[in-house]
């Protein structure tokens, strides 16, 4: 089967302007349907897709979390060359970490951050998020269950560069949480990993905007975009950003 890679998406919904960014591993997919839900509702919303994300694993191992949150900044300054002044920005996972990055380096009408780490998980955990992302996307392509085990040793053996990166990537942001001024809304799900709950408490806590909100789903796990609440969250997320443009 081939498979279609995932792109960077733009949906032309009005004159109010969302940026959207995907997690680790993850791809535009993680928020195309919140997309299209705040499409028709009078949003533009774009959501770019990180170098090495969404397509061969060899080529996420080329990459870097440098170049990732370049991708995420060059969606802000997309927005703003389309004319768009006031922009709201909403990520997830690693997504979340770039939207919270974004709110405290540029300025931004608000902050969605959903499923956000304030600390890095280990490297071993790292690692295995980026073989499951092979396997799964090997499997998806069609190829022969021997075939895969035998690629996914050879990537367990190979360097991985970025992870420790990435980790300083979180903690870098962690600490600028305090900087963040404009409105915020924390989305977690209560059945996403202890560091992802704890993380949620954390960023609503020290986040220095009066406007802030934390909501809790206590059927959702980490992606919480695709899971059994989504369209609870979608909705959630869309009230949140009429507060926030009516204010």
């Amino acid at each position: 089967m081939k498979i279609v890679a995932p792109k960077s998406f733009t949906y032309k919904g009005g004159d109010r302007a969302v940026l959207l960014l995907h997690g680790f591993t993850g791809s535009t997919a993680d928020v195309r349907m919140l997309g299209r839900f705040l499409e028709k509702r009078g949003f533009t919303c774009h959501a770019p897709l990180y170098k090495g994300h969404g397509t061969d694993p060899q080529r996420l191992l080329e990459t870097g979390p440098d170049e990732w949150w370049q991708d995420a900044v060059a969606g802000y300054h997309f927005l703003k060359e389309e004319g768009f002044e006031d922009i709201a920005v909403a990520g997830i996972s690693l997504g979340g970490v770039f939207a919270l990055k974004v709110g405290a380096e540029l300025p931004v009408k608000g902050v969605v951050t959903m499923s956000a780490p304030t600390e890095g998980k280990t490297a071993d955990d790292l690692r295995k998020r980026v073989i499951d992302y092979a396997r799964a996307h090997k499997k998806m392509g069609g190829m022969e269950v021997g075939k895969i085990q035998s690629e996914l040793k050879k990537l367990e053996q190979q360097p991985m560069p970025f992870l420790p990166a990435l980790r300083e990537v979180i903690e870098e942001v962690s600490e600028k949480l305090g900087t963040i001024t404009a409105p915020v809304f924390v989305i977690q799900g209560l059945l996403d990993d202890p560091l992802y709950v704890d993380s949620a408490k954390r960023i609503f806590e020290e986040v220095q905007t009066e406007e802030k909100q934390l909501n809790w789903y206590e059927k959702s796990g980490h992606i919480i975009t695709l899971g059994e609440e989504r369209e609870r969250v979608y909705e959630d997320i869309y009230q949140f950003l009429l507060s926030i443009n009516n204010s």
